[in-house]
């Protein structure tokens, strides 16, 4: 099934063709005065270098006309290997297409809303029959059998003839077409954005990334740049100022040699609050640390770290690298790196 992108914003056209496959794209003078396009020429040039197949309107009151104005229109430097003209359906309409086509030209008979205009635009040669799909479901129509209808007058009849499922509005129409089997479907850019969307989806594609993270990224590659160190001879009220002033709930107590005294948590200051009071305040972190820090080496994978979060159940694990202090790994580390 090809697939058209419709349009005439060309921010949207730019967008919308960065994809690389899209068979081409349709458009029309209604989109174009909605874009504020004055100089309707220049577009349809500027389009024509833009994506693979442009269809275009041809209008005319007579079959004459419709032929005149798609001449024209080529003589502006279009190529006639890709570009469609696109011709509204009535007795005129059909004639003019069935003369484009003895030129060799590509048609797009639309404005298609019975069984019966779709067969004569088949039977004039059309290279496309486009119903429009939400027009018709507007007006309380079945659109879907009309358009199944159309591909099986094609197949039954053996005309030369895509149908196109147009005027899209939601990605059900998509399905919808997918599953009568139309040869296209013009699509707007809002609706195309959509379709690879799905939640389970998203849910398992970040799962995965999380896991390659954890199995690829090491734990220096992952923690804060802030090394949230104090010396053992600091008092704890000027330890939680630092604390505050370092954004983590906990801080690293070093000797002053450099090495690891032991780590003091928010945990830890709330406990001894209520059990001493007030007056602990005053003591040095020295005094008061006296635990085997939980740590990990720097060139450690996340996934191993992830490990201590789960096994100990705590929120920070102090990083090492030689036996001095690093830095903070905090658990929320492991989903934001």
């Amino acid at each position: 099934m090809e697939l058209y992108l419709d349009s005439a914003n060309l921010k949207e056209i730019e967008e919308g063709f960065k994809l690389g496959f899209l068979d081409g794209l349709t458009t029309t003078p209604t989109f174009m005065q909605r874009e504020g396009i004055t100089d309707i020429d220049a577009t349809i040039v500027k389009l024509s270098k833009m994506v693979p197949v442009l269809q275009i309107e041809a209008l005319g009151n007579t079959a004459e006309d419709v032929v005149k104005e798609a001449v024209r229109q080529l003589n502006l430097g279009l190529d006639p290997k890709r570009t469609v003209f696109k011709i509204p359906v009535s007795l005129e309409g059909v004639r003019a297409c069935k003369l484009l086509r003895n030129e060799g030209l590509m048609v797009n008979v639309h404005l298609v809303y019975t069984l019966q205009q779709a067969y004569m635009a088949m039977h004039a040669g059309a290279s496309y029959v486009c119903p429009l799909v939400g027009r018709l479901q507007d007006q309380g129509h079945d659109a879907l059998a009309l358009v199944e209808q159309c591909v099986n007058a094609v197949d039954h009849y053996g005309y030369d003839t895509k149908i196109m499922f147009s005027s899209v509005r939601n990605s059900e129409h998509v399905r919808n077409a997918i599953n009568i089997g139309v040869h296209t479907i013009t699509v707007p850019l809002k609706v195309l954005k959509g379709l690879t969307d799905n939640n389970f989806t998203t849910l398992g594609t970040e799962q995965f990334l999380s896991d390659t993270r954890l199995m690829t990224v090491r734990v220096k590659e992952a923690i804060s740049a802030i090394n949230p160190i104090v010396t053992a001879d600091t008092n704890l009220k000027d330890g939680i100022v630092k604390m505050t002033e370092f954004g983590f709930g906990c801080i690293t107590v070093v000797n002053a040699d450099g090495s690891v005294k032991g780590v003091f948590t928010d945990g830890d200051l709330r406990r001894l609050l209520q059990k001493e009071g007030e007056h602990i305040l005053g003591k040095k972190l020295g005094d008061i640390v006296s635990n085997t820090p939980i740590s990990i080496d720097a060139n450690a994978l996340l996934n191993e770290a992830s490990g201590i979060f789960k096994k100990m159940s705590v929120d920070n694990i102090l990083v090492t690298e030689n036996g001095r202090p690093y830095g903070m790994l905090d658990i929320q580390d492991l989903e934001k790196y």
